[in-house]
């Protein structure tokens, strides 16, 4: 039986090691959503959660924590443009948050970010555009769209 070939991803879309002394575990997708294009993550501010969900027009994989809310977008979604004031660009996906760094093991009320949200089938992504502009909207801040921006 022939086996169907699935080439692996250029190496610009693979998923990018965490930088030089990052400590942060990196979220975790279902293994069901296929993350061909690799992944980072972008946090916000846990208020603005449920009204940024019910504002896209499509939900990828989100995590959530006490304290922020982590949507996963395709890896490079920092490319290009200045993410703003409040929000939080995680290459990779690696997520180092100080209050449950290993030094610090997590405590009541700040466990690391769970799985609140994901596709039944499909993209784990986000459309990072819609997500980049009501983060704008939110932070009363204009899109900043640059060719040498990189979040």
């Amino acid at each position: 039986m022939d086996r169907p070939f699935h080439p692996a991803p250029p190496p610009s879309h693979r998923p990018r090691p965490a930088p030089p002394g990052s400590a942060g575990p990196r979220l975790r997708i279902p293994e069901r959503l296929p993350a061909t294009l690799g992944y980072d993550a972008v946090g916000l501010p846990r208020e603005h959660g449920e009204h940024i969900m019910d504002r896209l027009p499509r939900v990828g994989c989100v995590f959530a924590d006490d304290r922020r809310w982590w949507w996963i977008v395709p890896a490079g979604s920092q490319i290009g443009v200045v993410w703003p004031p409040g929000t939080t660009y995680a290459v990779g996906a690696r997520v180092a948050d100080p209050s449950w760094t290993p030094a610090r093991r997590p405590g009541a009320g700040q466990a690391r970010p769970g799985l609140i949200h994901a596709p039944r089938t499909g993209s784990p992504y986000t459309p990072p555009i819609p997500l980049y502009l009501l983060t704008c909207r939110l932070s009363g801040s204009p899109p900043c769209w640059r060719l040498d921006a990189t979040g």
